[in-house]
């Protein structure tokens, strides 16, 4: 780990002050900012990141952190910790997808300590990206190159990819954002603004290295879920190599509203398979107006994947992300909704 400079932000001005002051650096994302630390200090250790200088924003928590419902929807203070989301009793029954994808991730003491802000910003698992004996990376060190295109890919995207980058998001809670058409409140040097989840993640195109919409200095301070006829009937299925502490190779987050034994709305993101949290919209419209039989769903599944491309080890991932989601979609319409 490289030495840095440790600073602690008792308020949002202070932590855009630090960002600024950083401003003309030579050092690339001189200033990051800190709350679990479950991703940025694994990443300073193995020496893929280093910043000159590290903020704490643990002191905003009390005002950043809260967790709040009412009939217009569900209101998450980004530094709210992954589990205390997760065993909220009105996100388990009125946003099951939300509360399924923390209980899968990572493990009971990191979800105890991890933020939800710094959850979405996680970056890849990719072994060429963390490991940085491996020159080629252009997510790591832009023109480089992409050792992942022909060394070992079986773990990495078929979705969103480019001949610059085909490394994988890992995160799981984003894909249930995505499903749910939530946005984002951001704050930073420049004001407050308002984005979509989905807006957040950027493919890697020719940039893999610029990640997603945020400027330097910004902090997400909450995320909006809107309330809707499809937040109840949803679930999320991950499938992985294990069944504990493991990334997904293939995952769906799936809402649907259905009335009268056919859909009338459903919300599609797949994860494990993509460079950025993935909305399959094609598979939602496949859906619409149809009765959810296996013979819907497949054609769902042949939709969300008509565009994926493959690499010599992770031509799996088709198949397996299909077949995921197909079983996502079949568990959801059997679910029992209790008013």
């Amino acid at each position: 780990m490289q030495p840095f400079i440790y600073q602690r932000a008792e308020t949002l001005e202070a932590a855009a002050q630090a960002a600024a002051a950083s401003r003309g650096s030579h050092v690339e994302a001189p200033v990051q900012f800190v709350a679990g630390g479950t991703t940025l200090l694994d990443l300073m250790k193995i020496d893929v990141m280093r910043p000159a200088t590290v903020v704490d924003i643990n002191p905003l928590q009390e005002r950043y952190g809260a967790i709040a419902t009412d009939d217009k929807g569900l209101r998450l203070g980004a530094l709210a910790r992954m589990a205390q989301v997760a065993d909220h009793p009105s996100v388990r029954r009125d946003f099951p997808v939300i509360a399924q994808t923390l209980d899968l991730a990572a493990s009971q003491q990191l979800r105890n300590m991890a933020t939800l802000g710094g959850n979405l910003l996680q970056r890849t698992r990719c072994n060429y990206f963390r490991d940085v004996s491996w020159a080629a990376c252009n997510k790591r060190n832009p023109g480089s190159g992409c050792a992942a295109l022909d060394g070992m890919n079986r773990k990495h995207a078929v979705l969103g990819t480019s001949d610059q980058c085909i490394a994988t998001y890992p995160g799981d809670f984003a894909q249930a954002l995505v499903a749910l058409d939530a946005t984002l409140e951001i704050a930073g040097p420049q004001g407050r603004r308002e984005i979509a989840v989905q807006q957040l993640h950027k493919q890697p195109g020719s940039t893999p290295n610029i990640e997603t919409q945020l400027v330097p200095g910004e902090l997400i301070t909450a995320i909006l879920v809107p309330s809707a006829p499809w937040t109840r009937r949803s679930l999320y299925l991950k499938v992985r190599d294990r069944e504990s502490y493991e990334f997904a190779l293939a995952s769906a987050a799936v809402a649907l509203d259905i009335a009268d034994g056919e859909v009338r709305e459903a919300r599609i993101a797949l994860g494990g398979v993509a460079t950025m949290p993935w909305r399959a919209k094609e598979a939602e419209a496949a859906l619409r107006g149809r009765r959810l039989d296996e013979a819907a769903a497949e054609a769902a599944a042949e939709a969300a994947f008509a565009g994926a491309q493959t690499h010599e080890h992770n031509a799996y991932k088709v198949p397996l992300g299909r077949r995921t989601l197909v079983r996502a979609l079949l568990d959801a319409a059997r679910l029992e909704i209790r008013s």
